[in-house]
């Protein structure tokens, strides 16, 4: 084992003394070429081409000498001491850290960003990475080849930001550009870089947080499963069919509904048949990125009060369900409010990994609980009944009858 392990961070500023007297100790060496070829590295020292920190950190496990790893930026945020402190390692390091590049790049930006989320995008993580700035009005990505502003800006198709993409940070050849969303694709981009994306801010000026991210209590009111008129105080409105009155809309439904889907950041929701918004704006402020979808533009009019009011962003897409569905992103969860066993099966072709929907007839129940059993789903049906009462007299004001269906996804065998 190395008998030391100095992890060095690098933001393109002049190594401070501790990092330069590690360095001239160091037998070994391990960085990215822009690091090797530092004057401050030891000519006699080997030296470890960074791919593969894991594939690295066991080279370094073996080796009988002094280790140094340089990094960009902090190397305990998002960086390699985590891959060379696991245990199948056993090695101990010591850390000098340096600038965060996303600390970075909000200061090239001049922004604060205790409010900001922060995401890595690779290729495996890179719609999760988008849905986060989808829902989320400020946000660091963290870039790979194949992961980059481009391709955010592929997937943001349809929702409106602003890049500020910071090239090559610390470096003589680093670059700060800003441009909105719909232009970053047609840039070609060096590696490696750290984008911002801003934009989809709903309501007044924030209050400074005590959170690092979202203050879960800043926009929003306490709890979920709210009564109809918290979200939009000119009513529901007719929406694209029935569905979208009486028993559709029921508080103790939406809960329920929400309750099997579970959203949470990094997901994107369709809702189909949003209504006055009521289930899009509480699936928002689970932290999910959400799309409603209504025939109706009154209904797309008011999920976007709906969105407004309670400080969270959605995108409305008008149309009518399943051809709507065709040209949208692809779901992690879906609840269905109308179109029937059409939508149902257009929605368990693209395979995401939970449905729900409601009938109020057990004849359209069985027709929808076929088809997403037929779609590859598990299916669990249930009647739900709600009775308001009076809290004078306990009289009963409203009855709700209704039957949820929901489907959780059964993986296909290779």
């Amino acid at each position: 084992m190395a008998d030391r392990v100095t992890v060095i961070g690098w933001d393109g500023s002049p190594l401070t003394a501790g990092a330069r007297a590690a360095l001239s100790a160091a037998t070994l060496v391990a960085g990215a070429a822009h690091h090797l070829a530092l004057p401050e590295v030891p000519p006699a020292a080997e030296r470890i081409r960074l791919g593969s920190v894991d594939l690295a950190a066991r080279r370094i496990a073996t080796h009988r000498g002094t280790a140094v790893v340089l990094a960009d930026g902090d190397p305990g945020f998002f960086g390699v001491v985590r891959t060379l402190r696991a245990p199948e390692h056993g090695l101990e390091v010591e850390v000098v850290p340096a600038v965060s590049s996303v600390a970075a790049a909000f200061a090239r930006a001049g922004m604060p960003w205790e409010d900001a989320r922060i995401v890595v995008a690779h290729q495996r993580t890179l719609r999760r990475a988008v849905n986060v700035c989808r829902a989320h009005p400020k946000v660091a990505v963290l870039t790979s080849p194949g992961a980059g502003p481009a391709e955010l800006a592929l997937l943001l198709e349809g929702v409106h930001r602003t890049f500020v993409v910071c090239e090559e940070l610390g470096t003589d050849r680093e670059q700060v550009s800003v441009l909105t969303s719909d232009k970053a694709a047609d840039h070609a981009w060096r590696d490696p870089n750290v984008v911002l994306v801003i934009g989809g801010a709903v309501g007044g000026t924030p209050t400074a947080p005590w959170l690092m991210g979202q203050d879960p209590a800043a926009r929003t009111v306490r709890g979920w499963g709210l009564p109809t008129e918290e979200y939009d105080s000119e009513g529901e409105g007719p929406g694209t069919g029935p569905a979208h009155t009486g028993a559709g809309t029921d508080p103790a439904l939406r809960a329920a509904q929400l309750a099997r889907l579970g959203p949470r950041t990094g997901d994107l929701v369709w809702d189909i048949g949003c209504a006055g918004g009521a289930f899009s704006v509480e699936a928002a402020r689970f932290g999910a990125a959400v799309i409603a979808v209504d025939a109706d533009p009154a209904a797309c009019a008011r999920a976007e009060r709906a969105a407004r009011r309670h400080g969270v962003p959605l995108q409305t897409v008008r149309g009518r369900a399943p051809h709507v569905l065709e040209s949208l992103s692809e779901p992690d969860v879906v609840r269905i409010a109308a179109g029937g066993v059409p939508v149902v099966t257009a929605c368990t072709d693209r395979r995401p990994e939970r449905i729900v929907a409601h009938a109020s007839t057990r004849d359209e129940a069985e027709a929808i609980g076929a088809a997403l059993g037929a779609g590859g789903y598990a299916v669990e049906s249930l009647l739900l009944q709600t009775v308001g009462l009076d809290p004078e007299d306990w009289s009963e004001r409203e009855r709700s009858v209704v039957f949820l269906l929901s489907g959780r996804r059964i993986e296909r065998a290779p």
